[in-house]
């Protein structure tokens, strides 16, 4: 599931602003994970990878949306808090930003590194003022597989932000996630819930980021 070369279609920011609005859970068999403290999280079970695609909607009070969307951005921040990040960078390959991140796990098990696509626009949408953030993996030649490092190659992330009328953000989150190997889905499922029902139930911008960078993160 690579991105091709061109980035992301305007058709795909407006998918996430369209989800903001009213969520796409008919047609499939979307299950309610869990809800608390204003955040509802869904899943829908891939039958042939055995794995779970996610979608989060609700409300994080006292956070404005720019504030929330910067922070979201900022991998230098996400360095200073996420333990499991070896490397994270930017580069410039082929004329667009590409991210690099490689992501520890406990051993036996191998790391696991990415490299992806991620574009954000700050939209007006019949005046409402949207934040979307979009993320896919893609392939260039200036970072080729490593050595005893497993390249997650199905990785796909779409977030959209506005106001709450208040002070705080409406959100939206799709998150899909294989990170390959020899690792029972199971197992990647029940770290994903579980890392779900503790970081979602703060309602601050931190909390959505710990989600969204990392749902199958083994604690």
């Amino acid at each position: 599931m690579e991105l091709a070369a061109g980035g992301f279609s305007g058709e795909q920011f407006r998918e996430a602003c369209a989800e903001l609005q009213q969520p796409a859970l008919a047609g499939a068999d979307w299950q309610l994970l869990v809800e608390t403290s204003g955040i509802s999280i869904y899943r829908l079970l891939d039958q042939k990878t055995g794995l779970y695609e996610y979608k989060v909607f609700g409300v994080l009070e006292d956070c404005s949306p720019t504030l929330l969307a910067d922070v979201y951005m900022d991998l230098d921040y996400r360095k200073q808090w996420d333990q499991y990040v070896k490397e994270l960078y930017e580069q410039e390959c082929n004329g667009q930003t590409v991210v690099y991140w490689e992501v520890k796990y406990p051993f036996p098990m191998s790391n696991r590194d990415y490299v992806y696509l991620r574009q954000r626009r700050d939209l007006d949408v019949e005046g409402r003022k949207i934040h979307v953030v979009l993320a896919q993996s893609t392939s260039v030649p200036q970072l080729v597989e490593r050595s005893g490092v497993i390249r997650v190659k199905q990785y796909k992330q779409s977030l959209a932000i506005e106001s709450d009328g208040k002070k705080g953000s409406k959100v939206f989150m799709y998150y899909l996630d294989n990170p390959g190997g020899q690792i029972p889905s199971w197992l990647i499922n029940w770290a994903a819930k579980n890392q779900s029902r503790t970081k979602q139930e703060a309602q601050n911008q931190r909390d959505l980021i710990q989600f969204s960078a990392n749902p199958n993160t083994l604690q």
